[in-house]
């Protein structure tokens, strides 16, 4: 529990915190919250740099690090504390040094982000640290006082890796930016591909686990992937080659096959992008190219669920050590299904190193199962996706798809995705242009692969959206085009508007008989506002789009003391809000589910007086669209100018609708295929068993869940047409509590 210290101070207590092994974007976000959070708790903080080697070195390479040298590092890619290979560290000796140098320090608490050999560094270091102070007082190098003053190095681990590789968390530090520049890769290949209608094969990185290949082929609609936890049999270049075949029977002009570094056959001998390359020329009779992308892939700016995943497992790391008892060992710091989640370290680099040794034994199946139930999922999609069985037993059936509601990026990928599996299903695929507008004035039309063929990366929605509201009499109109079209089940994909048509349309049934078609609700708009799912499609793209502007936002303030407000959309979810807020290092964050008051406004104005006074060029507030009915981003403004006198100025920025724009993200394309596949799984299971039954199909703790659209006014709030329950909401704390430091007057936060 946290509480406001109001006894006297105890005694300092000190925690360090390095990056080792490889650098992964967002361990910069991650070092933030460790250092700001400590200082948030009362504890004093050193940042080891260079890893291990500045353990061992000492000197100046363990230095104290304050609020302020923190500011401003989340959106740098590496490590600003630097990382290195240590081979001193290997050996005892070498860790006797490291010990010396936390210890006679008063370092008795360590967070490590880094990979399992990093992380298992620091176990081992904890393990013997009893025995290494013992040494070091016998040799008089500490004295007996520090020695008992800091019986036990207590250990948190954060891993850093691009490659997403660790058992124990749902994703790691750097994987989902990693993941953007192999995206903007294979987008920027594949249309150069397009154009001379060629084959491209393309090596990312995984030497030991294919996370990137296999979300990066479902993320770029490529046509097969090879990766190190599903080793192809004999005959794997025949299929291969099948799936290009017919991908370009289908009108394709384009082939793409990823390789992870480390794909092997069921033998075990290699696969190299050269080879796929040449197995393609041999069997295509058409020129291959080979791109490596190699560090490029671990550089560059951090994605926005980089920095906020990265700075809530930081918080919690100097939370876990700070409440530590004597009892608990190292704690890895992961994440699981959106929530921080604390493990015993070394079990769960003891089931990494498990699926290792699955894989050099040739157990494939093993190895697959450990990487957990979300990444088995994820393999079997892309396996649909580029391996297809068309269903040829099956009763066909006449599936449509329509929009509904403001435009959300991944829309066009959920659409590609529906048809392409419901096609394989035997179904007939159709798409109603225009939203029900549309359905009723006859704007249905098939849809073909050759039809979405590309759609996955296309932002806006290519079958068009708009947000309806249905009338009685257009009510008979749209039921008189379902049966007139002989629509036999609907996948809407839209955001609460359509929801609510879906609700009316399912409550008409009585009256009108042709509405009883299975029906199911897929979750797309960027507010992030609908019941039955925690995640919707498009609001992972705008939260990348509104942190990326407020970096350039935050750079044109460099010269000039100035407050910036800053409105993102949302109506009356603050979902973009908080979460963009808490990636950036927003001083302040305004949204509808706590709304606005004068005092708050008035408090505001201080700390931003204080700020400028002390010499700070910038304090950055972020607020909802929807936060107050009165106090509105102009009126903020004004107040705020008002108040800055010549101390500083403001400046209003309405991001709008570019926050609807752009080519979705990576995990938008993912998780719309995902929930696009499951609607089709829903309707064909109904439309084989006579089901009418219409459902809202959403991501809950990580699985595919749904939920009756009958539920929908159960889980929403009339006033603001927003979840009753929102996951996101019990991490204001984390962005407050980093956002200033503590002073006199607010005291430190305490963990007990």
């Amino acid at each position: 529990m946290v509480t406001m210290a109001s006894q006297s101070p105890a005694p300092v207590r000190r925690i360090a915190v390095l990056t080792s092994g490889g650098d992964a974007q967002g361990m910069n976000a991650a070092v933030r919250a460790v250092v700001r959070a400590s200082i948030r708790f009362g504890a004093e903080v050193f940042g080891i740099h260079n890893g291990y080697q500045g353990a061992v070195d000492g000197g100046d390479q363990i230095r104290q690090l304050h609020w302020n040298d923190v500011s401003g590092i989340q959106h740098r890619g590496g490590t600003v504390i630097g990382t290195a290979r240590c081979a001193a560290f290997r050996e005892r000796d070498g860790r006797r040094v490291a010990a010396r140098n936390l210890a006679s320090r008063g370092i008795d608490r360590l967070v490590v982000i880094g990979g399992d050999g990093s992380l298992s560094g620091a176990d081992q270091l904890s393990r013997e640290w009893p025995e290494l102070l013992a040494e070091l007082v016998a040799s008089q190098e500490i004295s007996p006082e520090t020695a008992t003053a800091h019986p036990r190095l207590q250990i948190a681990g954060l891993v850093g890796s691009i490659d997403n590789d660790m058992v124990g968390t749902d994703m790691t530090i750097g994987a989902d930016s990693a993941l953007h520049r192999i995206v903007e890769a294979i987008d920027a290949i594949s249309s150069t591909a397009a154009s001379h209608q060629r084959t491209f094969v393309i090596e990312v990185m995984g030497r030991r686990c294919g996370y990137l290949a296999l979300a990066a082929a479902i993320a770029g609609g490529c046509d097969f992937a090879l990766i190190p936890e599903a080793p192809p049999g004999d005959g794997w270049q025949d299929e291969m080659c099948d799936s290009l075949r017919r991908a370009r029977s289908l009108g394709r002009r384009d082939s793409i096959v990823l390789v992870a570094e480390g794909a092997r056959d069921a033998s075990g001998t290699p696969i190299t992008a050269d080879q796929v390359r040449a197995e393609l020329e041999a069997r295509l009779g058409e020129q291959a190219r080979v791109t490596i992308l190699g560090h490029v892939q671990r550089g560059g700016i951090p994605s926005a669920f980089d920095r906020s995943m990265a700075t809530m497992m930081g918080y919690d790391a100097a939370s876990a050590l700070l409440s530590a008892r004597p009892e608990d060992g190292a704690q890895l710091i992961g994440v699981h299904r959106n929530r921080v989640r604390r493990t015993p370290l070394m079990r769960s680099v003891s089931d990494n190193r498990a699926i290792a040794a699955h894989l050099d034994a040739g157990d494939s199946a093993q190895a697959l199962k450990g990487r957990g139930e979300s990444y088995a999922q994820l393999f079997a999609l892309l396996r649909r996706l580029s391996h297809p069985r068309p269903t040829t037993d099956a009763v066909r059936r006449r599936i449509a798809i329509v929009h509904d509601g403001g435009l959300a990026p991944g829309m066009n990928a959920a659409v590609r995705a529906a048809v392409r599996l419901g096609r394989d299903r035997g179904h007939d695929m159709l798409g109603i242009e225009g939203g029900f507008a549309g359905l009723y004035a006859g704007r249905v039309r098939d849809l073909s692969l050759a039809d979405v063929d590309g759609w996955t990366s296309l932002g806006g929605a290519e079958l068009g959206t708009r947000r309806n509201r249905i009338d009685d009499d257009q009510m008979y109109a749209v039921a008189r085009a379902i049966e007139d079209h002989h629509i036999d089940g609907l996948i809407l994909v839209g955001g609460i508007a359509g929801y609510q048509t879906i609700h009316r349309l399912a409550a008409e049934r009585t009256r009108f008989p042709s509405l009883a078609i299975p029906i199911v609700c897929v979750p797309a708009t960027i507010d992030n506002n609908l019941p039955g799912t925690e995640l919707s499609i498009g609001s992972d793209t705008a939260l990348n789009t509104i942190v990326e502007s407020i970096d350039r936002i935050k750079q044109s303030a460099m010269a000039a003391n100035r407050c910036f407000v800053i409105e993102t959309m949302g109506r009356h979810c603050g979902y973009l809000a908080l979460m963009s807020a808490m990636s950036t290092g927003a001083e302040q964050v305004y949204f509808p589910e706590e709304g606005i008051t004068l005092t708050q406004l008035a408090t505001d104005v201080e700390r931003m007086r204080a700020r400028f006074t002390t010499g700070r060029s910038l304090f950055l507030v972020v607020r909802a669209e929807g936060a107050d009915e009165y106090y509105t981003t102009d009126a903020i403004s004004r107040v705020f100018e008002a108040e800055g006198g010549p101390l500083f100025d403001v400046r209003e920025v309405v991001l709008g609708h570019v926050q609807q724009g752009g080519n979705p993200s990576p995990f938008d394309r993912v998780l719309a295929t995902r929930l696009a596949a499951g609607a089709v799984d829903i309707l064909s299971s109904a439309l084989s068993d006579g089901g009418s039954d219409a459902v809202m199909i959403g991501l809950e703790r990580g699985a595919l869940t749904t939920h009756p659209i009958s539920d929908l006014p159960a889980l929403i709030d009339p006033a603001t047409h927003r979840p009753r329950d929102q996951w996101w909401v019990g991490l204001t704390s984390v962005a407050r509590d980093l956002a200033e430091p503590p002073t006199a007057t607010t005291g430190s936060t305490q963990i007990s």
